[in-house]
């Protein structure tokens, strides 16, 4: 839900909707605000560098395990295409193509999804 900017009359002070008459910045305590109302984000569950299996669905037509694997390289430079696993659906017309990369960071991994996500020929990624 949007916070919405209202006066305080007991401050005088802006508030940014928690009641709380603070104005929303960090005060320097731990845990406490980022100063831009987002949360820190949380340590990652997974060690840097590990094998990430990606799955990746999309229509059962030529070209798509290429664009799959041609996206995943641009970010593991060292992919194997050898290993993508392919599994077809049941009446074929569509693939699940699974790439397992070599996730160096959260960011990298951010990156592969997004890029994945908004490709053409892709339909869902897991």
């Amino acid at each position: 839900m949007p916070r919405t900017l209202t006066s305080s009359y007991s401050s005088g002070r802006s508030t940014d909707g928690r009641g709380d008459g603070s104005d929303g910045k960090d005060d320097g305590a731990a845990g406490i605000g980022t100063g831009d109302g987002a949360a820190a984000p949380a340590p990652s569950p997974i060690e840097y560098p590990s094998a990430f299996p990606i799955k990746v669905l999309g229509d059962n037509v030529d070209g798509f395990v290429h664009a799959v694997v041609e996206v995943v390289r641009r970010f593991d430079p060292g992919f194997d295409a050898a290993a993508v696993e392919l599994r077809p659906s049941r009446g074929g017309r569509y693939l699940g193509v699974t790439v397992t990369v070599t996730a160096t960071s959260r960011e990298q991994l951010d990156e592969i999804y997004r890029t994945l996500s908004t490709h053409p020929m892709v339909k869902v990624v897991l």
